[in-house]
């Protein structure tokens, strides 16, 4: 009976708010299959900025990723968000040195055979975001829960979560990947800002296995520190941190993947100086990201270029 009061209350107070409950509730559900891809977008961002999504004349980052979604569908993403076909045309274009080693693919969890794998690895789904499993000791592998994890993504289709359409035809498989041991820990994740195929900026990620929540640093490449974070935390005055030796690399490598490209992230590991592909991304947070810096939100969305794309 009290939530119920509540909830009456919430309507009479907060209309929008409500709105934006209910809206909140079909994300990512099978109800929400029903909405066609433009209509489900405008909904899902009103319902995370309680504003309209400008499609018309978009100004923001947000706003042109949705854009984006809807109107820059070239083929190629198809291929570059799966995690298995990107590896062999990364390579084709800068050798089989700067991709992580592949240990085993699979359609299904049963056909793995475990035996077979080193004591360290990572496994994950070549078709959606999140289906990762970090193993650094095979004997303590709990078995069950890593099945449930996998299967559950091996059934989901993460395009419809946020309707990014590169992922919607994406075979579902599972492969492992050689684990980058840097000292017991998964490497710096570096993620390289490609704006119309110019790399802008690199964002580092640090202790993403570690129990305390991730940390976020943004870099240009002669590597100043940016004091403008996507959510404004600011780092202490006068921080830094080890600039990666394959930078110059990283940023090389980057601006060749992301030519013709309106905005794509690309994501690299450096291991003891060695530069290794991550994966490309092409819409951050689906572009629903209402804690980015409103100054950040429209200064990154100053610098994608929709003339010449073709709707």
């Amino acid at each position: 009976m009290n939530k119920i009061k509540t909830f009456f209350k919430l309507l009479r107070n907060d209309h929008v708010g409500v709105l934006c409950a209910l809206i909140k509730n079909i994300e990512g559900t099978f109800f929400s299959r029903f909405f066609n891809d433009a209509l489900y977008v405008k909904l899902i961002y009103f319902a995370n900025f309680r504003k309209f999504l400008n499609l018309k004349c978009p100004q923001t980052f947000n706003e042109k990723l949705q854009w984006l979604k809807l109107y820059n569908r070239n083929p190629l993403y198809t291929t570059l968000v799966d995690k298995l076909a990107v590896k062999k045309w990364v390579a084709d274009k800068f050798g089989e040195q700067y991709i992580i080693p592949t240990l085993g693919i699979w359609d299904s969890f049963d056909e793995i055979n475990f035996d077979t794998l080193p004591n360290q690895f990572v496994l994950k789904c070549t078709h959606d975001s999140g289906g990762l499993v970090v193993c650094k000791d095979k004997s303590i592998l709990d078995l069950s829960r890593v099945k449930e994890k996998i299967e559950h993504c091996l059934k989901h289709n993460y395009y419809y979560s946020g309707r990014e359409w590169p992922y919607k035809n994406v075979p579902p498989r599972i492969i492992a990947e050689k684990f980058l041991d840097d000292n017991g820990h998964v490497p710096v994740d570096y993620k390289v800002y490609c704006f119309n195929g110019e790399p802008y900026k690199v964002m580092l990620c640090l202790d993403r296995d570690k129990d305390e929540p991730t940390k976020f640093y943004s870099f240009d490449f002669k590597w100043n520190l940016l004091r403008h974070n996507l959510k404004g935390k600011k780092a202490p005055e006068g921080f830094t941190l080890p600039k990666p030796k394959s930078l110059d690399l990283m940023y090389e490598t980057a601006k060749k993947l992301s030519q013709g490209i309106p905005f794509v992230r690309v994501d690299f590991y450096d291991l003891n100086g060695h530069m290794y592909f991550g994966e490309m991304t092409f819409y951050p947070d689906s572009g629903f990201d209402a804690a980015i810096l409103p100054e950040i939100d429209q200064l990154y969305g100053s610098m994608i270029d929709l003339n010449g794309l073709n709707i």
